[in-house]
């Protein structure tokens, strides 16, 4: 069997093909323009290269803040043009409040908006191309599953709304099943003696092995993979599929021997990290409580009319090795809201008064937990903080969750910008597998992506 597979382009390479041709495309626009055009805001030439470098470095943060290399926002035509236009307004605006590294105004002002509309025009042709080129079948990378029926119907559902192009077309039982075994719905089964010549038919790229047990797999299954293993055919561990695509720890797959799958990040023992972290803590927490005394009399004057009660309040919460805490924050419910005693916030909760849903949108009621971050309680990014009440409850039922508190918790966090807010157990298994991921995996980069999402979340007014 001859290993003809098709193109395809994963995530981190479609990322970065996004980005270096985004950058192309307005350097090519701003050329064009001054090639064709009476344009002399900014020219393509090694003089200009500190201004092209700011363009550059503007369409890149900006357009990362406003979610342009969301892949799933960027194979969707009508996204895509919504955050081009955001992103494209905010870097001119950025762009002309810089002077000192980007060109002084030009006496026409006209040419502002030339290379306003230039750079929407041309980051857009290269956002069509992607989406009815890179986007289309010819460029999925199809996958074929092989395991046990049991614990495939689960890892299909959250793998297909993982990634645009990441399509399973079908799986290969591996273990012996009963009649009375339920099979995945709208998902082909193909016998476990035609799988070389279904790898070969369907055109499959990758093989997912998705098993607890692979002693189990049948004599049959296990000879065709070590053959296609030897044939330098790509055969992947499926947990290792669902961390790399979904970003988070699968630890109900993972089975008993977590210990051994979960490494925790060199970066958790490493004291530069450590240094640089708490230093970004404290000098964020002195910014952050600046801008909250700015705040301070608008504050106090949407709470004496829209809280009608105190401004703060306290909460004990569970910070780093199970240690109890007392958390600051603006009120956002009503006084008494827990008269009746602790339930989860829920959406739309009736608890919640007017001015308090515009806090918590807005992230406002974050604000007074600088404090925290200044007394060392929590950092600036780590999984949030819960009460004891709901810990003890969560702990009994999900594995492992205790494990998030071997770290400082934090305002803001991978689960927190990857997923809902926590209102159920379902919930918080979801915000617990983000957390763990961060764990495993926390550094420098994964935090500044970490607050580039933030930063995405209060100006799309998400929170919650």
């Amino acid at each position: 069997m001859t290993n003809k597979k098709g193109i395809h382009f994963e995530i981190s390479e479609r990322k970065i093909l996004l980005r270096i041709l985004d950058l192309l495309m307005v350097f090519v626009g701003v050329y064009c323009l001054s090639l064709y055009f009476d344009f002399e805001y900014i020219e393509v030439s090694i003089a200009n290269s500190v201004a092209l470098i700011l363009l550059g470095v503007y369409v890149t943060v900006f357009g990362t803040i406003f979610e342009l290399y969301d892949l799933q926002k960027a194979s969707n035509l009508e996204a895509t043009f919504k955050n081009v236009v955001i992103t494209a307004s905010t870097v001119v605006l950025f762009y002309l409040l810089t002077p000192v590294l980007s060109p002084y105004l030009p006496v026409e002002r006209m040419q502002i908006v030339y290379l306003y509309v230039t750079i929407i025009i041309f980051i857009l042709l290269w956002r069509l191309i992607y989406i009815n080129l890179i986007e289309s079948p010819r460029f999925y990378k199809r996958v074929l599953l092989v395991g046990e029926i049991s614990n495939i119907e689960e890892l299909i559902k959250s793998l297909n709304t993982s990634d645009p192009n990441y399509k399973i077309v079908g799986f290969v039982n591996s273990h012996v099943s009963s009649s009375d075994t339920i099979k995945p719905k709208d998902l082909p089964e193909f016998e476990a003696k035609d799988f070389l010549a279904t790898i070969k038919d369907k055109k499959i790229s990758e093989i997912l092995v998705a098993s607890l047990n692979t002693e189990s797999i049948t004599p049959e299954v296990y000879h065709d993979l070590m053959l296609l293993l030897k044939r330098g055919f790509k055969i992947r561990d499926y947990t290792q599929v669902y961390e790399e695509l979904l970003r988070k720890v699968p630890i109900q797959f993972v089975g008993k021997e977590f210990y051994k799958y979960f490494p925790f990040s060199r970066s958790n023992e490493n004291k530069l990290y450590m240094f640089f972290q708490r230093a970004f803590d404290m000098i964020f927490a002195v910014i952050g409580l600046l801008i909250g005394v700015l705040l301070l009399p608008l504050i106090l004057l949407g709470n004496a009319i829209g809280n009608k009660g105190p401004l703060f309040y306290t909460q004990e919460r569970v910070g780093k090795n199970s240690e109890l805490f007392q958390i600051l924050k603006l009120r956002t419910m009503v006084v008494n809201a827990e008269a009746d005693g602790v339930k989860w916030a829920q959406k739309n909760d009736t608890r919640i008064t007017a001015f308090g849903m515009f806090l918590r949108r807005s992230r406002l009621d974050e604000i007074p937990q600088f404090f925290n971050v200044i007394k060392g309680e929590m950092s600036i990014i780590g999984p949030r903080p819960e009460r004891p009440f709901f810990v003890d409850e969560l702990a009994r039922v999900i594995p492992y969750y205790e494990t998030r508190h071997i770290i400082n918790p934090g305002l803001t966090g991978w689960a927190q910008v990857s997923t809902r807010y926590g209102s159920s157990v379902d919930d918080s298994l979801t915000k617990l597998q983000y957390d763990l991921y961060y764990i495993k995996h926390r550094s420098i980069f994964l935090d500044f992506s970490i607050f580039i999402k933030t930063l995405s979340t209060i100006l799309y007014y998400r929170g919650q």
